[in-house]
Parts: C-alpha cells; structure tokens; sequence
C-alpha cells in the first residue's frame, strides 16, 4: 500500500480584486463646517498665519503683564482674594454689563452659519447698563438636500484666557446656585453651562436647564440651583447623569429653539452664583451604577 503524494498549492489571493473601504473624513469641530455643495479650501498651516510686527509686540506686552498679575494674585490669595475673604464670600458676580467692552466677552450665532434665515444681534440696553440680545427666529430649513431642521439663535460667553492664551476656568465650588437678572418677552430658552473634561470624546457635553421669561416691562430675578442640570450630548439627553464639576467651568449660554417664528428679545442686567444655605440637594436625577452590585 502506497502512500498518496500530497501536493502544495500555491497560495491564492483572495478577494483580490475588492479594494479596502475608505471611510469619509467628517468635521470634528464647529469650525470645520460648511454647507453641503460649498467646496473645500485648501490652505497650507503658514497661509492661515498673518505676520505682524507690531501685533506681535503688543501680544507680549499683553501676555507679560497678565503673567505679571496671576503671580500678584497668587501672593495674595485664591484669584486675587485673601483668603478669609474667599471663605466667607456668600455671592459673586461673574458678568455684568457695563459698558461696550462687556459685550467682548460673549459671541453670538444662530442657523444662518448652516444656511438658515434666523437672525440674532447684540448691543446695549437703553442706558448702556444691561445687555440686550434681539433677532428674528425662522425654523424654516435651508433648500440644500441634507438639512432638515433649522431654527435656533444662541449666546455664549467666551473661554476665559490667561497669559498666553492658556485655558482658565470658573471654579464655583464654593457656591450652589445661578443667579441672573433678566427680562424677557415670555419666550422659553435654554441655559447652557459647559465644563472642562478630561477626554477628547466627552467635549460635545454640556450641562442644560430651562429658563422661563415672564415677559412684560418688568425685571425678574431668577435663581436656578446647580443640582438641577443635566447632562446632554450634542442635543440628547443622557441616559447616565452626574452633577456638573463645578471647578471647571468653561463657559455660559443661553439658546432659543422654541419653533415659534418671530422677532424676540431677552435683556440681561447680571449672571451671578451666590450659595443658598436652604438649598441642601445634591443632584436631582436618578445616578445609574454601570456594574450594579448583585
């Protein structure tokens, strides 16, 4: 009895002729947006850098003199306080609009940078003492194919800087409660507060609660403890909460999407914390364990 000879064949390439998937690159960031159609630019790193001599100098006079004052606030205490002081301290208020400078620290947006038809501006109140946001809403969506929904307007407070253009954050955690005084025409918005986080997937999260104008000439003073915000995604409420890190704050906004077409105006004298000693809740929404104990 023989054995039968076995042979090797030569291996085959499988699936030869099939090309990999290439994936699409989509925008990461707002300000890589732009509507669809509209073709891309294409720019080298050094062509987005404009080279000025004098701008530069005044850029490090700027820097050295705030480095300056964070080392003098240090010396004293925590941002410039002493330290008793800052203990103690029962209210503060963080934006107030005094003059056309005050107006440099928000920014302003609304569908028109997507192709929508709202409109939304700022300036001063009638006596240069209170900011006053106006505009029209539209929620008609632009006549590109792709977008659906359209309608909003929005405010924001700037990212806080120091020298040399490093982030600085809002530590509130000596305090529980936002304070503002406003005056509205009836409207509905939505308060905004973002918070530093630790990882690059969590920078869409922001924290959101509802602020209800009473409309008419009068002034309403409105306080909103920090243990009723929630936590959203790009829009959508998460399923798992916690309470807003406090010593991280970014930034405040306010937005309108109520999709009720027409002009609207929301007027601002102050936005403060203040800490109520009466408030003692922690967090207001069920806290899910993700690895529950049996």
């Amino acid at each position: 009895m023989s054995l039968l000879k076995i042979t090797r064949l030569r291996p085959v390439k499988l699936l030869s002729s099939i090309n990999p998937l290439t994936v699409p690159r989509r925008a990461v960031t707002p300000g890589e947006y732009r509507r669809p159609g509209q073709p891309k630019e294409y720019k080298f790193p050094w062509q987005m850098i404009k080279f000025d001599f004098s701008k530069g100098l005044e850029g490090i006079k700027k820097h050295f003199t705030l480095l300056k004052k964070e080392f003098s606030d240090n010396l004293v205490g925590p941002e410039g306080k002493p330290l008793i002081e800052h203990m103690l301290e029962q209210n503060r208020v963080i934006w107030e609009f005094r003059g056309a400078e005050s107006l440099d620290q928000w920014t302003v947006s609304s569908d028109h940078e997507i192709g929508g038809q709202s409109e939304v501006y700022l300036k001063l109140g009638k006596n240069n003492n209170t900011c006053f946001l106006y505009g029209n809403l539209c929620s008609t969506p632009p006549k590109d194919g792709e977008t659906r929904y359209s309608g909003y307007c929005n405010m924001r407070s700037n990212q806080p800087l120091a020298s040399f253009d490093r982030k600085k954050h809002y530590d509130w955690t000596s305090f529980n409660t936002l304070y503002m005084r406003i005056r509205g025409d009836g409207r509905p918005w939505m308060i905004n507060i973002a918070a530093d986080t630790y990882y690059s997937h969590q920078k869409d999260d922001i924290y959101n609660y509802f602020l209800y104008t009473r409309g008419g000439p009068y002034w309403q003073d409105v306080k909103i403890p920090f243990s009723k915000f929630f936590i959203t995604h790009r829009g959508r409420i998460q399923d798992q909460q916690h309470p807003l890190w406090l010593d991280m704050i970014n930034s405040i906004g306010f937005t309108l999407g109520d999709k009720v077409d027409g002009p609207f105006q929301l007027e601002i004298d102050y936005i403060g914390v203040c800490k109520d000693n009466s408030h003692t809740e922690e967090f207001a929404y069920e806290m899910y364990k993700k690895n529950p104990e049996v």
